[in-house]
């Protein structure tokens, strides 16, 4: 069968659109685990299994991993192969990059196949320099991690966007921070605190390697307690800024609580993202 020109030509302007939209469809979808937290002090593998069994392809394990032995940790590595699944980051207390720690955080997200350590959370600080000590240390931690083909990063709450001697904070994190140090964006507390992530994630490309997607809602009776797609996040264009200039390598739907079980709420909120992210 030949093509007419007409047709030729017709099909080469479509090209670009379907390898577009493939590469759009083709980042992995996970989930936080702090939204199932609960039920996962219950039972952490049968958590695991029924997050794969929604159709989540990926999961972020969060702080209480690091108390994990050893075989725990195989096990569970095991148990994400098994599933099909990944974890290609892990949320870190500041305590896990020092000195005394990170070799064993390193073993261990190793074993567990991730790609990022993340630093989870860092207390507010009062100026600009103690933002600067926070840069310093995810630079030595990424120093560190790099032999090993791991790399460090940063998530966001909202203190980071309220100024701060007239700066952001996350400002200060950018800035000085090695360009392979991750700044994944907390979508819902960016909004929070009256920062615009679409704006964020064009001053920062190739840096947004992940976005975790926590909606907010500026009613003070709802506020995170909101599903994905419920809040006031721009869905659209922070997935064309983070598919276009950001470098985004992987989705993750994130729920501090919502009016259902947690279960529930994470297969309502990944039903929410099929549609919106389509």
């Amino acid at each position: 069968m030949t093509l007419s020109r007409r047709s030729f030509l017709a099909l080469s302007a479509m090209l670009p659109w379907a390898l577009k939209a493939r590469a759009s469809t083709s980042i992995p979808i996970g989930l936080e685990l702090y939204s199932v937290r609960e039920a996962l002090k219950l039972d952490l593998e049968g958590t695991v299994r029924a997050v794969a069994q929604l159709g989540y392809q990926c999961v972020e394990f969060y702080a209480p991993y690091f108390d994990w032995s050893e075989a725990q940790t195989k096990a569970m590595r095991k148990l994400l192969d098994d599933l099909g699944i990944r974890c290609y980051s892990t949320h870190n207390d500041e305590k896990y990059f020092s000195a005394d720690n990170i070799n064993r955080a390193r073993d261990m997200n190793l074993s567990l196949g991730s790609k990022y350590m993340v630093m989870a959370f860092s207390e507010p600080k009062s100026g600009l320099d103690g933002w600067r000590v926070i840069a310093d240390e995810l630079n030595a931690a990424a120093a560190k991690l790099e032999t090993s083909g791991l790399k460090a990063g940063y998530h966001n709450h909202q203190a980071e966007w309220k100024p701060v001697e007239g700066v952001r904070p996350m400002e200060i994190l950018a800035k000085n921070t090695k360009p392979s140090v991750m700044l994944q964006l907390d979508v819902g507390t960016c909004l929070e605190a009256g920062s615009d992530p679409v704006a964020w994630i064009r001053a920062n490309p190739g840096r947004i390697q992940s976005l975790h997607l926590k909606d907010w809602s500026p009613d003070p009776s709802k506020g995170y307690q909101v599903l994905f797609g419920e809040g006031s996040a721009d869905w659209k264009n922070i997935f064309v800024a983070a598919e276009s200039v950001g470098g985004v390598e992987y989705y993750l739907l994130e729920q501090e609580g919502s009016r259902f079980g947690e279960i529930e709420t994470a297969k309502r909120c990944l039903q929410a993202y099929e549609t919106v992210h389509s």
